[in-house]
């Protein structure tokens, strides 16, 4: 579990242990809430007002919270929320749905962007950022933001990755892989968690290469964990 290993990981300093949780939990809820209200956002922009009709046009986590995807991120480290409904009858293409699908980890990226400017600027100017408690603090956040964003451009459904994908597939191909996709992704996730620590972790080797590509080109560093 990420929140237990951080806790042993920095168990001389409880302090700074549970200031990195606590960045955890809200770098989670905020990469939620930005993530969903994207994919509402650009849906709404698109002229299908059906997220902002049922209430998901809005920052707020609560509207977004999955409880089994909230449980994975903290178990974990990856996860997912509630999926934003759109209508595809209203979109204008099917290029519109892959609009709507990557919206919400551009998002997160973006966001991750904005949170990493601190740290970047204090290594430039050649501050310790090791033991910078605030920076450590963004760092959590930009870490769960970018976790989000990678895991959900894995092209397996319901992931927002597999809305691109599906734009490539035949009616009948696309039909198939939306019908098995998400047992395909519970298969990997089970894998991932229950035998991660015995070097069977197919979800952390997916994810790990991507997340130091993006932590360099954010943070201008290694991923923090």
């Amino acid at each position: 579990m990420i929140i237990i290993n951080l806790w042993e990981q920095y168990s001389y300093d409880p302090f700074r242990a549970i200031l990195l949780i606590v960045g955890v939990l809200l770098g989670i809820l905020m990469a939620i809430a930005v993530h969903e209200y994207a994919h509402a956002w650009e849906a709404n922009r698109l002229g299908d007002d059906t997220a902002k009709r049922l209430g998901r046009l809005t920052i707020n986590p609560l509207a977004h919270i999955d409880p089994t995807g909230l449980f994975l991120f903290i178990l974990a480290g990856f996860g997912y929320s509630k999926p934003v409904p759109f209508n595809p009858n209203v979109l204008k293409s099917d290029k519109d749905e892959i609009k709507i699908a990557i919206a919400g980890p551009i998002s997160n990226i973006i966001l991750a962007l904005i949170l990493a400017l601190p740290y970047r600027i204090s290594l430039i100017i050649g501050l310790n950022v090791s033991q910078s408690l605030i920076l450590t603090f963004l760092d959590t956040m930009v870490y769960m933001n970018l976790v989000l964003a990678i895991f959900n451009f894995i092209p397996i459904p319901p992931l927002d990755g597999s809305r691109v994908l599906n734009y490539f597939l035949a009616a009948d191909a696309r039909e198939s892989w939306e019908r098995i996709g998400p047992l395909v992704l519970a298969a990997l996730i089970f894998a991932s968690i229950f035998f991660g620590s015995s070097g069977f972790d197919p979800i952390g080797t997916i994810m790990t290469p991507l997340l130091n590509i993006a932590s360099f080109i954010v943070r201008g560093a290694p991923i923090l964990f």
